[in-house]
């Protein structure tokens, strides 16, 4: 009986596979003939990529670490290759010599732009100068069996650094954001600077005494905004409800319930139109505050935004485009009249 071609490879490959896939089939298949896991259940790392390139001294006694991440790039030379991967943190430059890991380096061979490797070395720094690990140990966590669009990089003497054809389809990157995220540092970067920025905020309210909550997202009322909502129903109460457009009715019942400040970031859902900076699913964050005015509330978001400018940037000064705006309290008000 002939062996059907869509469980050649696997119960769901696809029938459509091009050579690039069909060829990392073909080493996973050896990978695993050589008795290598390709998708173990965990590593024991202990260091990033960043935090060991600043902490690195010429002067200091050798160390090692163990680092794990997805390769980006290979230059492979006989018995000895180098690669780069990067983790989370950052980019890593990986020196592996089949003299220090005997076997692993012929299942190295087998590896591709994409993989995610674990490598246990000591830090050095080569003759170009840059901060790298020379592997004593080299463990294959996760064998990719879909070429990644990587970009190629360009650095010169000065540190410029020009990028050639990057993932630049916008539909491609948008729907498919993981990839986005793994191909191109600086979205990545973005996504960290949200969370940062998140986190700052709710410092900022903490330590000024502003308690945290959560209020409900079903609603039977919904308010606080003028806004259409997503309808849904309740089977067990046999009734309508609604996701909830704003926060503010519910954080205003606990203001007069005695709590003298609250707040919430939370999930709204407005079902209104959507484009590429509105979306009906986003995020906000209202404080509501007992016994002051509108222009300590005014002092209040200068401060706030001031504040998480620097916790993330470590300065008041953004830069957008070839502008920079300035967060720095007092800023210019104007008043608004009701005509």
């Amino acid at each position: 009986m002939a062996e059907d071609k869509n469980t050649q490879h696997g119960e769901h490959e696809p029938e459509d596979l091009n050579v690039l896939m069909l060829r990392r089939r073909e080493e996973l298949e050896q990978l695993i003939k050589l008795g290598i896991n390709p998708y173990p259940y965990e590593y024991a790392r202990d260091s990033f990529s960043k935090d060991i390139i600043d902490q690195f001294k010429d002067d200091a006694p050798k160390r090692t670490v163990a680092i794990a991440g997805r390769i980006m790039s290979i230059r492979r030379m006989g018995k000895a290759s180098f690669c780069h991967i990067q983790d989370m943190r950052g980019r890593m430059q990986i020196y592996l010599r089949r003299d220090d890991i005997g076997t692993a380096y012929d299942s190295f061979k087998l590896m591709d732009i994409g993989d995610i490797i674990g490598v246990k070395g000591f830090v050095f720094r080569t003759k170009m100068g840059e901060v790298s690990i020379h592997a004593s140990e080299l463990t294959l966590l996760s064998k990719s069996l879909r070429p990644l669009p990587i970009a190629k990089e360009k650095v010169d003497e000065q540190g410029n650094k020009t990028v050639y054809d990057p993932l630049s389809d916008k539909e491609l990157r948008y729907r498919q954001r993981y990839l986005d995220l793994a191909v191109n540092p600086d979205v990545r970067n973005v996504f960290l600077k949200r969370a940062k920025m998140i986190s700052a905020i709710r410092k900022f309210l903490d330590e000024r005494g502003y308690l945290e909550v959560e209020t409900p997202v079903l609603q039977p009322v919904y308010g606080g905004a003028s806004a259409r909502p997503f309808v849904t129903h309740h089977n067990a109460l046999d009734m309508k409800l609604y996701m909830r457009i704003a926060d503010e009715l519910y954080l205003k019942r606990l203001i007069v319930g005695g709590y003298d400040g609250v707040y919430e970031i939370s999930k709204d859902f407005r079902n209104e139109g959507m484009d590429r900076t509105h979306n009906p699913e986003f995020t906000m964050m209202e404080l509501y505050v007992a016994y002051h005015d509108y222009k300590w509330m005014m002092n209040t978001v200068e401060e706030l935004i001031s504040s998480v400018a620097i916790a993330i940037n470590g300065t008041a000064i953004a830069k957008l485009g070839d502008s920079e705006i300035n967060f720095t309290p007092p800023w210019k008000r104007i008043t608004m009249l009701m005509q």
